[in-house]
Formats: C-alpha cells, structure tokens, sequence
C-alpha cells in the first residue's frame, strides 16, 4: 500500500468526526463514506444480463435508469459532487471482468464533452468514472483518446435518427492517441446510455482508428430509448 493510501486510512476517523458519513441521496446516517444507506441501495434497479446497443454490441451496465440513478447522475454531473464518482465507478467496475493476464489490458476511454461544455462544468463526469475503473485494475485510463470536434446540442428529447445526425463526424480520435488506440481493445466509458448514438459515433471513430474491440460500460441504461437523461 503506497503512503497516500495509508495516510488516508489513517485520517478516515477524522474525517468520520467532522463530516459524519451521511446517505448522499436523503442524507440518513451511514457506517462509512462512500455509500448508500439501506433504503436508497434498495430502490436502484440492476440488469440481469447484458443489455444491447441498438443491437450492435452488449453493453455493461452497473444499473438501469430509474429516479435513484437519476438523482445520483444528476448530483455528479450538475450538483458537481465528484465524490459520488467512487461510489458509481465501484458499481461500474463489478460489471467489468478483470483484464487476461496474457492480453495486454483495456484502454478506458470516457465519453468526450466538447471544449466549451469542460471549461464550463470544470470536468467530465465520464472521464471521472473512468479513473475510478482504472484504479479498480480494469485497464489503462486513456482520458482524451476522443476528442468531440463540435460542439453538439442537447440530445434529450431527440429521436434515433435526429440524435445520429446530430453527432455526425462530431466525435473523433485524437492524432496524438491513434497509434497507441490501433490494435488495442477499447472499454468506452459512460455515465447515462439511452439511445447509444453518443456511444456508437465514438465506437465508429474507434473503428475507424483499427481498435481491435470496443465496449461499452455505463452507470445507468435508459431501457426505453426514447428517455430522456437531462
């Protein structure tokens, strides 16, 4: 164990007495940092098997998009507590299996914002749950291997087809990245999937860049396409 871990195991009892460990979601007492109480965990939804986007590839979900998943996306995302990244990439994390030993291990590559939409929120949230999968052992974090030339408009609301277009030629490889992306297999990483057109422009860019394989592993699985992830 490296000495920043120790040193943060050793001031866990104090960080414990000034913030006491509350339920992110109604704020109940908890044991520890870092969790759901019993009530919260009990409302999430979980798949029971892989899901399918848009029938092309499985897709690794931690949970399915419910009011639970929901308020936890949404305090990460907007209400920018990045602490919530933990909780979520453990649960992500489950849903991976572990790199083969004789195969050179995964690139983690999150979902890329747009320059502008980073210089606002000041992160992006599926580069935040990508470091936590790395940390997790589940493969080399590659944090801009995609690069979102243009700046899109919001999907919600947009059907299949309007979604598609709208991310045409939006999302690409990074020039820096692309020898180290040929040849290699590829984890996509995202918070919300609902219709896959996000996931599926950046897997045509891998494609494109000679990934041996690309996957897909998300927080939350909107199971009708037609939701809406705000």
């Amino acid at each position: 164990m490296h000495f920043g871990s120790h040193l943060a195991e050793g001031l866990k009892p104090l960080v414990d007495f000034v913030y006491p460990p509350r339920c992110p979601l109604c704020g109940a007492a908890l044991a520890r940092q870092g969790g759901l109480c019993a009530d919260c965990w009990g409302t999430l939804a979980f798949p029971e098997e892989p899901a399918e986007n848009a029938g092309v590839m499985p897709v690794m979900a931690a949970t399915l998009y419910n009011d639970t998943s929901r308020q936890l996306v949404l305090n990460l995302k907007h209400g920018r507590k990045i602490a919530l990244a933990g909780l979520m990439g453990r649960l992500m994390a489950a849903r991976l299996p572990d790199p083969l030993p004789d195969l050179p291990v995964p690139l983690l590559i999150p979902v890329p914002l747009h320059r502008w939409r980073l210089w606002h929120r000041g992160f992006n949230q599926a580069a935040l749950l990508a470091r936590e999968l790395a940390q997790a052992g589940k493969g080399d974090l590659l944090v801009d291997g995609l690069v979102r030339q243009t700046r899109t408009p919001s999907l919600g609301g947009l059907g299949r087809a309007a979604r598609a277009a709208a991310l045409a030629g939006a999302i690409t490889v990074s020039p820096r990245h692309a020898a180290r992306i040929a040849g290699r297999a590829v984890v996509v990483v995202d918070d919300v999937l609902t219709s896959g057109a996000t996931t599926q422009a950046c897997v045509r860019a891998l494609d494109a860049a000679g990934a041996a394989s690309v996957a897909i592993v998300c927080f939350a699985l909107v199971a009708d396409s037609s939701g809406r992830t705000e």
